[in-house]
């Protein structure tokens, strides 16, 4: 707009007010009255939807129900916008929807959010629930994370008593370095990203990082092990073999000492249901993901959102 502004030389904020009041239709939006709350699309539902959340203004959070159909011509992505995560507030808004319609839904990807599973639950009555094959792996995969972090936390607690214990003798404390070249607290840090992964895609330099951090922590590559394992599970194509993989993985981890993923073995347990869902079509939240990227992208374009009505009318330009 600015650009615009400065090609004609005319004042930017000026011809940026006579674009939303005037030439954009803002004023005349149906949706107008309810902006702030919720916006509502029933057309665009289709047989598969997917829904999550995404930061709009100062960390409040909308929740947006979109379709999967994104390679029609016209883009009609989205089907709901709520402001909010409550439950009851989203089965409240899509309950504006006809029932008939909201029959249609067969099936809908989401996170592991309790609040989600509720709302869908309530309106979507003849769907099912699939939690995304990227929120179970990273649940996994952070409870590895989280055991690195602690390791890494008494390392730099030990370090600093050392440095403490050599400081009252009078003397310089030196780090043990290891085999190759980290010391404990590096090796901790470093590690992390080849921790994500497979062995067979380790650089030269990861490989020899990791001999040594297996090595010295053996707990960690007990977590390494169980976290490939349950990535695994997702190469298998059918419901009933995948159950067999959660079934043999969790043997695996009642049997360890590492409380981080009976933590999330737990969690798993309890979503277990929507979870295998993911084995029948193999359907992933990813065009969710996709579509709140293209959000982030365009509020970053405009520097923020300071008018998140006159926002969200330019999104229902774009996506509805």
């Amino acid at each position: 707009m600015k650009n615009i502004a400065s090609y004609y030389n005319i004042d930017p904020q000026k011809l940026q007010r006579h674009y939303k009041h005037k030439v954009s239709g803002y004023k005349q939006w149906n949706q107008l009255s309810h902006a702030q709350d919720y916006l509502i699309y029933p057309e665009n539902i289709t047989d598969k939807l997917s829904i999550d959340e995404v930061s709009l203004s100062k960390g409040e959070l909308y929740t947006f129900v979109t379709n999967k159909n994104t390679n029609c011509k016209n883009k009609k992505s989205i089907v709901a916008v709520i402001n909010g995560t409550e439950a009851k507030t989203i089965g409240e808004v899509l309950s504006k929807i006809p029932l008939e319609k909201r029959n249609m839904v067969s099936e809908v990807t989401m996170d592991m959010a309790r609040n989600m599973a509720l709302a869908v639950d309530n309106s979507f009555p003849k769907c099912k629930k699939v939690i995304d094959r990227f929120h179970a792996v990273k649940l996994v995969m952070d409870a590895m994370q989280h055991l690195r972090v602690k390791l890494r936390w008494n390392a730099m607690d030990e370090e600093n008593n050392a440095i403490k214990a050599a400081k009252q003798r009078g003397e310089k404390h030196y780090p043990l370095m290891l085999s190759n070249g980290d010391t404990l607290k590096e090796l901790l840090v470093r590690s992390r990203y080849l921790l994500y992964k497979y062995e067979e895609d380790w650089t030269l330099n990861q490989s020899k990082r990791a001999s040594v951090l297996f090595l010295k922590y053996p707990l960690l590559k007990e977590a390494y092990k169980l976290s490939i394992q349950f990535r695994n599970i997702y190469k298998n194509l059918s419901k009933e073999n995948a159950l067999a993989g959660f079934m043999k993985w969790k043997a695996e981890v009642q049997k360890s000492t590492i409380e981080e993923f009976n933590i999330a073995l737990n969690s798993i347990e309890y979503h277990m249901e929507n979870i295998l869902n993911f084995f029948n079509n193999r359907s992933t939240n990813a065009n969710a993901e996709s579509f709140n990227s293209k959000i982030k992208g365009f509020r970053a374009n405009l520097r923020g959102v300071t008018d998140v009505s006159f926002f969200l009318f330019r999104l229902e330009k774009l996506f509805a």
